[in-house]
């Protein structure tokens, strides 16, 4: 009787891929949940947790992206400056201001929250035009299993 091995992905084994996302009339949540599995690496049969085996991630038309119901307005982001009192901001007035911070902040958030995420975040790149500088790197479009908003 010969036992099964489990395969362990080591540091530097896993070859890294690029994928591009338009991000033009899609769900805010569901843009980031597959995003977030891609750049975590679980897409792969050789998943590994304590790995990054996850791979590099380019969103466009980051300004594009939408929510359900009535989200954009009702919803808001809110932090500390140091004084009395908080920062309110709604996610339409952020989305104005700054478009990329949307997804990134969704993306961070569905990230385990430890030193391995904070190595994911960086494969994230995020613009809000539909251009991009990572031509050379050949992006394949990434196969999506969330629908767009109707």
């Amino acid at each position: 009787m010969t036992a099964q091995r489990t395969y362990v992905a080591k540091p530097g084994q896993v070859e890294k891929k690029w994928h591009l996302v338009d991000a033009s009339d899609e769900v805010l949540g569901r843009l980031a949940t597959d995003i977030a599995v891609v750049l975590m690496g679980k897409h792969r049969p050789e998943y590994t947790p304590h790995v990054d085996c996850g791979d590099f991630v380019i969103v466009t038309n980051a300004e594009k992206v939408a929510m359900t119901g009535r989200k954009m307005e009702v919803r808001h982001y809110t932090w500390y400056t140091g004084h009395p009192g908080l920062r309110l901001e709604s996610y339409a007035d952020r989305q104005q201001r700054k478009p990329e911070d949307l997804i990134y902040h969704a993306v961070r958030r569905m990230l385990p929250k430890n030193k391995l995420a904070r190595q994911m975040i960086k494969k994230l790149k995020i613009y809000s035009g539909p251009d991009h500088p990572h031509v050379a790197q050949n992006p394949q479009p990434l196969a999506r299993k969330t629908k767009k908003v109707e």
